[in-house]
């Protein structure tokens, strides 16, 4: 006997699915947990930990490579670039300035491993040199504080440390005329790299904002706040000391006190930041110089900085820096300094300039503009050749 077909027989091609079968057929994900989560971070933690010591063997044996060579451990525009190289790779959501500090303290601890490094800056801790020299070399070197700008050059000097960290000049106030001056007396120490940071500056105190009685700071902080303060505080006397460092630590030790200083510098003496980002200017930058033995390796985008003495003579400065317009260099700064003629106090000084220009001094164009300058002027000095490098906060 034939039967008729069911209706409902299912062909060769199955049953068409609709959404709701679809997710009928799909197992049912269990809801995420804290704990799961937490569990995923475990061990990516455990992956990051076997991927840095991985990454630390290879530079145990690229520290060995430079010791057998005599090279540099340290090379300011290879750490630039790995950190460049770590932001272009990120697609976040991890800060750009977080994972800048990540890889800027790896960095400093990996070259702990090839060798220990000590660096001089104008202390105490926490002052803008020291915080300068913390973003350069991270927190695996030792930093020494000291006592002044020609103290940094002496330890540099004397061995006593392989690098030096000094300020160079200010956006608002110009040079560092301390740092022009060690130049001068030591031109054989070199700039092996640049440290330009956005200066922040707070006003801090235990007492209340009314009661301040005396501010204290660096001279050239508080010039650089000159028109907030007077506003501000005008009840208040500014005291100059020698570090903005110095100054939170008589704010924190006296009463009726304030301190013009960084953010870290509150923190570490527990000082209530009554008003942040008090500067006249918002864009407040101050360029540092890394000072050492030896001058830096060429990197193909470098600066030169030149120290140029000249007699004081209508034209003289124009005749000399002619051969940069000749040969295409660019001149990007440029200070007066002038210094007595040597045992003739009553005769007009002499002037040395400090340049900047574009390039390094072995790049030909250079070189043959230097060659031209040499000639024209009493005294030439090249104070360095190093990479140009970005500002960062403070």
């Amino acid at each position: 006997m034939n039967r008729k077909p069911s209706s409902n027989k299912r062909t060769a091609a199955g049953p068409k699915e609709t959404p709701t079968s679809k997710a009928a057929a799909e197992p049912k994900r269990a809801p995420t947990s804290l704990a799961s989560l937490r569990t995923q971070i475990d061990r990516l933690d455990h992956e990051l930990v076997d991927l840095l010591n991985r990454r630390a063997e290879v530079v145990v044996r690229v520290g060995q490579f430079k010791q057998d060579r005599g090279l540099e451990v340290w090379s300011a525009a290879r750490e630039d670039e790995v950190i460049a190289q770590a932001l272009a790779a990120s697609r976040g959501p991890m800060p750009a300035e977080t994972l800048r500090t990540i890889f800027r303290e790896l960095i400093s601890g990996s070259r702990s491993l090839e060798r220990p490094l000590r660096v001089a800056c104008l202390g105490p801790k926490y002052s803008y040199s020291h915080l300068a020299s913390v973003a350069r070399f991270g927190e695996a070197v030792e930093h020494v504080p000291v006592g002044s700008i020609a103290a940094v050059f002496e330890e540099v000097n004397r061995r006593h440390v392989q690098f030096g960290l000094v300020p160079l000049e200010n956006s608002t106030d110009g040079r560092v005329a301390d740092t022009l001056d060690c130049f001068i007396k030591l031109p054989n120490l070199k700039i092996r790299a640049e440290v330009r940071l956005r200066v922040h500056h707070c006003l801090m105190g235990r007492c209340e904002w009314g009661q301040i009685r005396r501010v204290y700071s660096k001279a050239q902080a508080l010039s650089q706040c000159r028109n907030w303060l007077g506003k501000n505080v005008p009840q208040a006397a500014k005291v100059e000391v020698v570090s903005t460092a110095a100054a939170a630590e008589l704010a924190a030790r006296e009463d009726y006190a304030a301190a013009v200083a960084s953010r870290a510098a509150a923190a570490a003496h527990r000082l209530n930041i009554l008003a942040e980002n008090i500067e006249d200017q918002p864009h407040n930058v101050t360029r540092f110089a890394v000072i050492a033995e030896r001058p830096g390796e060429r990197t193909g985008r470098d600066k030169t900085t030149l120290m140029i003495r000249l007699a004081n003579q209508a034209g003289s400065l124009a005749r000399t820096i002619a051969p940069f317009e000749k040969f295409g260099v660019n001149m990007t700064w440029i200070e007066s300094f002038p210094i007595p003629a040597p045992g003739a106090h009553d005769h007009d000084p002499s002037y040395l300039f400090f340049l900047d220009i574009e390039g390094h001094a072995d790049d030909a164009p250079v070189q043959k503009a230097l060659e031209l300058v040499r000639k024209r002027c009493e005294r030439l000095d090249i104070l360095g050749s190093y990479p140009r490098s970005e500002c960062i906060e403070s």
